[in-house]
Parts: C-alpha cells; structure tokens; sequence
C-alpha cells in the first residue's frame, strides 16, 4: 500500500494487483500498530509522506508509550487498531487516490527485456506494460497453514495464496527461501472472564502517530493481562509430539522474537506462567485477539490449551490458531535502495525480504515506491543512513547482513538510537520525503511551523529567566533548593525541572507548545550524549562517503582473506561503510580495501 501510494503520489500511474481487494491493509495477525522500535518506523514513514500513521490514529482503539520508565531513545507508540475500520479506512484511501487503480488478479510472471522490466503477466493470460514493478507479497507466496496434521495451501486468514510467482523470481536470478509465523487464536468475548484479568486502559494525552493528526487519541477499548497456568504447560508438554513445530512437520524458520507458546513452553521450562495479552479485535465484533498463545496445535488439543488460561475457562475459540509457512527471497540481492541487482526497474520490499510486520513492510513500501519513482524520473535513489532513520537501519541490515530468520526491528539495532527518537522523526526526514515529491503542501506548511517553533524557543533556553520565575519552578518541581537568584531553562531542566513546570511558570515558555518544549528538555538532559553521538556519526561519514566502484575484482583482490572476497562479491557494498558492516569483514579487509581506493585514485 505504501509502495503503491508513494508511486501514485509522484504523479506516476500505478496499478495495484493484488490476489483480492478485500485483504486490502487486513491485519491478519495483531490488529495493532506500533510497538518498540516499530513505532518509530511508524513514525518516520508520517514524516516521509507515507499512510500508515495516518490510518492507525484515525482507527485506534486505544493507545500507549511504551517504556515509559526508561530513556526517551526506545519510548515508543502502540495502538491497538480497529482491523475492520483499519481495512475499510485504507481501501478507501487506495481507491479515491488519483493515478491509482486497483485490480483483483494474481501476478505470475514479471517480464524483463535486455535485464530490465518492462509488464507483469497474470494468472489470466493478461499482461500490463510497465518500466517498473514493485514485488511485495507478503506471507501470501507459495504458503501454507498448517494446523496440527492439517495442511492447506492457502494465504492468511482464508484468503488465497500466490502460487504462480516463485519460479519466475527464481529465473531471475533470485534465491528463494521458506520462512514461517504464526498467528494465535480468537475468542468470543462473550465468554471470557474479565474479573479474573487485569485491566489495561490505554493512556490520556498521549501524542499520536501522525504529524498531520491534531489533538489526542480517544482510548474506546481496553485490553486484558491474564497468564498460562500449569495446566496450560502440562497440556503442551502432553502433546508436543503432535506439534507440527516439534514432530518435524515444519522445516521452515520461524521469528525468534515472536515464539509460539509451544516453543516458549519447551525453551523456558522452568517457567511457570506466561503473560497473555486479551486484546479487542474490532468495535464492530466480539472476537478477541489472544496476544501470546500463537500455536499450531491440532484444534482439540488448543481447546483445552486456551481454557486452562484465567479468565478463559469457558472460552470459546472463533477462529483456531495456525502457523503459516511461505516464501521470500535472499535479502542480499537487493541493493540500498531495494531495487533487485542486475534487473533495472524491479524492487522488494516487506515479508518477501524476509522481514516481520506490518511497520518494518510499510517502511520499505514507502522507500521502494520512492526509489522506483526515482528510477522513472531517472533521479538517484533515496537511501536513509543508520544515523538518518531506523528505516535507514532495516533495510541496511537486510541488504548487507541478510537474515536467516524473520526479521524484526529492535531499538537495540540501531547504534545512534538517542538521535533516531520518535519525537524528531519529523525535523529528520520531511525535507527529505518533500524533496522526494510525497510530503504535501499542508504537510510542509505544518513542518516549517514546527521547526520555526523548536529554532525559536531553542535560542531562548540559555537565556536567564527572572530569579523569582526560575524560584518558582524549583517549588512547583518539588525542590527547596535557593537557585540564588536567575538560572537559564537550561540549567532547570538539567537539574531536573520537568518541561511542563517551565511552561506554565516562566513568560519566555508559557506559549511553547507541550511536545516542543518536551522534545527540548530531551536535548537539554542528553546534551553531552548527542554530542559523543554526533561526533560517531561524523567519523561513520568518513567511510560512507568513500564509494566502492561496481566493477571490482573482489575474488582475486590481493590481501583480502578468502571469506570477505566471497561476501564482498555477493554483496557489492556501495562504499566502506556498507562494506565494514558485512558479517566476515574484518577491520583489516577494510584497510585493504582503503590501500585499493587509495592506489586506484592515484
């Protein structure tokens, strides 16, 4: 959706396929949007032009900051969304979009001529002219649910799957592998026990996804926390051996951090209880989703696994939960810009690289429909640095590192996260998206007001405020402490004053806005740590800006040892800084490959 509304957007006439409009933005697992490190990536494709922020707060069910007891760098927005409303909401975006139109039908082949694209057959016969084809399937291609002994070759959620794609991408020169997930049941609300639970509102005065959204988030429904019991453990343990997941059934990976209750049962034996999530599905069903319980257990034996759970003693399962096994590709053909090596005009992006979740698809949608619009306007291709975006980060360590599981995106990933807030996404990459043709004049207009505010009421931060105004703060804050006269916004907030005290008691603040002066009591506190920061990422630029020619002899390279010739050759790094990244690199490769540039310059 990102990738087609991104290319629509720029004035180019984009057909969207896809195997039915009715799974269009379909959450088939979590109806939730956000997350750690996920909501930044929300976030950033706002600030980039995108559509998913946008959707999420229009939709929300409630939201939340996450990690709210920690430092401001991996604070992070969720919201639980309507999955109806979400659906209905986005399709209609898609279908009153100018220059986009949408087509039932299932894609089977991407037709090139002289290494490049030029249309895209379908399953029908039928073939569509195009310079350009964006590759974005989901879990749909080639998968299959499994439930227990019951093995379907169908998509999510009983939506087909794409069976006609696989061999072309492989004649293409692509590597195709098997990944899986899984998703937990749902459950008649009507039958579950919430006196046995804790509740778990959503938080009032909380900042939404979106730049473009004015005011807060209404919370309408609240979710659950309840626990497994040992029961629930015994059963599992009972018939593990009936466990697609542990009688071999299943040879594909699945994500590390997002287990089944299966493998956390086997992996933490001497766990006792694990917490489950009870979260509403939509405002128009009773249906709940199960946060925690994803399995592929045979249907009798998720039965009992789901009501031996508090509160869910007399549960009633509506839709039984399953594992989906599916095909992607080998992250590593890509390039920076997620367009395919050695095929002009075709990009990837979402599951089919081998990520997880709907945020860290949206972030690549947005990137390659902006690349491949690029590539019409015969424009270079906009690639985000690790210190630009945590989108910048995703798509590095999928293109460089690859990844041999599903990949999701962590606040632990990104080295320069104190820089890469949510709170900024804004200052860091709506000039970019607006000199990429996506942000809109109301958009733009809304950024430079913000800016103007944040360069305005920086300035005034060092300025000494009246003694009886600075007096004043110390007392509200809870401080006896005589500041001995005037004392600058500054010098409060590092002794610890919180921003929203200095708005209400000091003239110089008292019409800042409440998450202008939060972002800059944040810059204030960490000022030494950006710093160091900063001063990294300038080093980092040294060797990103040193542009590794394509035509190399990496295999022949004298003084490179034998496996970073071999990874330097598949990957073909752009410049020494995606080079010293390759897992195999070695600190001492990189300096040969510095002598190379060194004596090639010469």
């Amino acid at each position: 959706m990102e990738a087609a509304l991104a290319l629509a957007r720029t004035g180019h006439k984009t057909l969207m396929m896809t195997l039915t409009p009715d799974a269009i933005a379909y959450m088939a697992c979590n109806p939730a949007i956000g997350g750690t490190a996920k909501g930044h990536l929300v976030r950033e494709v706002d600030a980039l032009g995108g559509q998913i922020g946008i959707n999420a707060d229009a939709t929300a069910l409630q939201i939340r900051m996450l990690n709210t007891g920690k430092g401001e760098a991996v604070q992070s927005l969720r919201a639980q969304a309507d999955k109806i409303a979400y659906h209905m909401n986005m399709k209609r975006t898609l279908e009153t979009q100018p220059n986009l139109d949408i087509l039932q039908s299932e894609a089977s082949e991407i037709l090139t001529e002289g290494g490049a694209v030029c249309g895209v057959k379908t399953a029908l016969g039928d073939t569509y002219f195009s310079p350009v084809a964006v590759v974005a399937t989901g879990v749909y291609l080639n998968a299959n649910v499994v439930i227990g002994d019951w093995v379907r070759k169908t998509g999510p959620s009983g939506f087909s799957a794409a069976t006609m794609l696989t061999d072309n991408l492989i004649g293409l020169g692509l590597e195709v592998r098997r990944f899986k997930t899984g998703t937990p049941a749902r459950v008649d609300g009507k039958t579950l026990d919430y006196s046995k639970m804790s509740v778990q509102e959503g938080e009032e005065g909380i900042y939404p996804f979106s730049f473009m959204t004015d005011g807060y988030i209404d919370n309408i429904k609240p979710c659950y926390l309840t626990y497994t019991t040992a029961q629930t453990k015994q059963i599992i343990l009972d018939n593990i051996h009936r466990s697609p997941l542990y009688n071999g059934s299943i040879k594909s990976t699945g994500p590390r951090y997002c287990p089944s209750i299966e493998d956390k049962i086997m992996r933490f034996a001497d766990k006792e209880r694990h917490q489950i999530f009870i979260e509403p599905e939509s405002a128009y069903t009773d249906e709940m989703y199960v946060q925690g319980m994803s399995s592929s257990l045979p249907f009798d034996v998720q039965e009992a696994m789901y009501r031996s759970v508090e509160g869910m003693e007399r549960a009633r399962i509506v839709r039984y939960a399953y594992a989906i096994e599916y095909d992607c590709i080998d992250s590593t053909a890509l390039t920076s810009s997620l367009a395919v090596k050695g095929v002009g005009g075709l990009y990837a992006c979402g599951q089919i690289n081998g990520s997880s979740g709907y945020e860290e698809a949206a972030a690549q949608g947005l990137m390659a429909g902006i690349n491949a619009a690029n590539y019409l306007r015969g424009m270079p291709a906009l690639v985000l640095g690790r210190d630009e975006a945590y989108a910048g980060v995703l798509i590095d360590d999928l293109v460089t590192k690859g990844t041999n599981e599903p990949y999701r995106m962590m606040t632990a990933r990104a080295e320069h996260r104190l820089h890469l807030r949510q709170e900024n996404a804004d200052m860091r990459l709506t000039q970019k998206g607006r000199d990429a043709g996506l942000v809109d004049d109301a958009r733009y207009e809304r950024y430079l007001k913000r800016k103007a505010e944040l360069d305005e009421y920086r300035a005034r931060l060092k300025d000494s405020l009246p003694g009886q105004e600075a007096q004043a703060c110390c007392l509200a804050a809870g401080m006896q402490t005589n500041m001995g006269g005037s004392a600058s916004a500054e010098a409060l907030i590092k002794r610890g004053v919180p921003a929203e005290i200095i708005r209400q008691y000091t003239a110089s603040f008292k019409d800042c806005g409440a998450r202008t002066m939060a972002e800059l009591a944040t810059e204030c506190r960490y000022e030494g740590y950006l710093k160091k920061q900063i001063a990294a990422i300038e080093q980092e630029k040294k060797l990103e800006h040193r542009a590794l020619p394509d035509g190399i002899d990496y295999i022949n390279m004298h003084g490179l040892r034998l496996e970073a010739r071999q990874k330097l050759d598949k990957i073909r790094p752009a410049n020494l800084g995606q080079a010293s990244r390759i897992s195999g690199v070695s600190p001492a490769d990189i300096t040969v490959l510095m002598a190379y540039l060194s004596v090639r310059s010469k």
